[in-house]
């Protein structure tokens, strides 16, 4: 049966996911460059992100069977308000004269951990509250506030940093939490809320979760997949920062990531206006090639124009690629498991995001001392050879019959 639209509903917590997107990038931007100009390494910087990053990977898996067992709208509530605890934390510090690198670890750690309740529950969200024919729409839009980090953020605290310094990003991140509370909140009143339920037993509903994403082939390949390629793209997102850093001041990287990430606004803009109709895997499978070519070019030269070509067209294609996974995976798993299948997928499909903020930055300093290139030369270098991994592998999604085989199941 078909479900009753919320759209409005769907663009209120948009808004609020939107607001969050932005806070958490001035963080984001701000540290790097706290990091950076403290250590100068790629390394450092690339730990920070690996402990902002690892606490909600670990937890998406037992987050995704709470979104399926408890009120999503709250846990998504509870995630955000938290979550602003560790950035506090941070805020702290500098307060009190500076920040250390352990303390930005642990600052971020403690961010992250709340922050593992919110992405189940807000992609199982969406589903609760759209019908099929919205989803690609609604994919869009998703990609867009997704890209809000990377497009509005890093020109702001690029401004905001030639100024202030990272405390006004950090009050700023912070303000953020309350309008996302405020409108996850108002959505949940508005919609019924999801009772407890007790059916069955913690790893019951795991190994159910488990099932739901390995009984269909194609799901289980495509989640393998993807899981290699967020390995490559890691890496240009980890290294992309030191590369212009080396050469360029903050507030070029500020405009510069903002020029990049516009290309994800251009194709945002145009998923959530016409969406997908046919062809999902053929245009995940050129989407993803494109981006592997864009990340080749990125690293040829210290040329911010080039680079800003470059990363334009890398962004643009992201969008197609996660709006044709989104479609694929969720047309084929039942809404009831939604929940607990989104908190694995989220885990297989991003576990290689560990081994490339872990050894990316390494690779980077060691190329960039063995060679006395500097460590922008050296991600150049990690990002090129990532570029030809990344579209070599998305060649050959196209040809796996059991992929193609969940276009003709949705």
């Amino acid at each position: 049966m078909k479900k009753k639209s919320n759209y409005k509903r769907f663009l209120l917590l948009w808004v609020g996911e939107l607001v969050s997107g932005i806070g958490g990038g001035l963080t984001s931007f701000g540290l790097g460059v706290y990091v950076f100009h403290q250590t100068g390494s790629a390394a450092d910087m690339a730990l920070v992100t690996l402990l902002a990053f690892l606490p909600t990977l670990l937890l998406s898996v037992p987050a995704g069977v709470l979104a399926d067992r408890y009120d999503r709208r709250l846990l998504m509530m509870i995630g955000d308000g938290c979550s602003a605890v560790g950035i506090l934390f941070i805020l702290c510090c500098v307060l009190n004269g500076g920040a250390s690198l352990t303390e930005i670890c642990i600052g971020v750690t403690i961010s992250s951990v709340f922050s593992s309740l919110l992405e189940p529950s807000y992609r199982a969200t969406v589903t609760d509250l759209l019908d099929t024919e919205e989803y690609s729409k609604a994919s869009g839009m998703v990609s867009l506030a997704g890209s809000a980090r990377y497009l509005v953020s890093p020109i702001i605290a690029g401004a905001l940093l030639t100024v202030s310094d990272i405390r006004l990003l950090l009050i700023l991140d912070i303000c953020t939490f309350f309008l996302t509370v405020i409108c996850t909140g108002v959505v949940r009143k508005g919609l019924a809320a999801k009772a407890a339920e007790e059916k069955e037993p913690f790893f019951t509903a795991l190994k159910i979760g488990w099932q739901a994403v390995t009984e269909e082939k194609g799901v289980f390949l495509l989640i393998l997949l993807s899981s290699v390629m967020t390995c490559f793209m890691g890496a240009f997102q980890i290294l992309a920062e030191p590369l212009i850093l080396d050469f360029a001041d903050s507030a070029t990287l500020g405009i510069g990531e903002t020029v990049c990430a516009s290309g994800m606004l251009v194709s945002g803009l145009f998923l959530g206006a016409k969406g997908i109709k046919k062809g999902y895997v053929k245009t995940l499978s050129i989407s993803l090639t494109v981006a592997g070519i864009a990340m080749v070019i990125f690293g040829l030269k210290e040329n911010i124009y080039l680079i800003c070509a470059a990363g334009f067209l890398f962004f643009a294609m992201l969008p197609f690629a996660n709006n044709c996974l989104d479609y694929l995976v969720r047309t084929n798993i039942a809404d009831e498991l939604q929940g607990r299948a989104w908190g694995l997928i989220g885990f297989l499909s991003q576990i290689s995001y560990v081994a490339a903020y872990g050894l990316s930055g390494v690779l980077a300093d060691g190329i960039g001392e063995r060679f006395q290139v500097g460590v922008g030369r050296g991600a150049a270098v990690v990002i090129m050879a990532s570029g030809v991994l990344l579209g070599i592998l998305a060649l050959s999604v196209y040809p796996i019959r059991a992929v193609r085989k969940l276009e003709e199941n949705s």
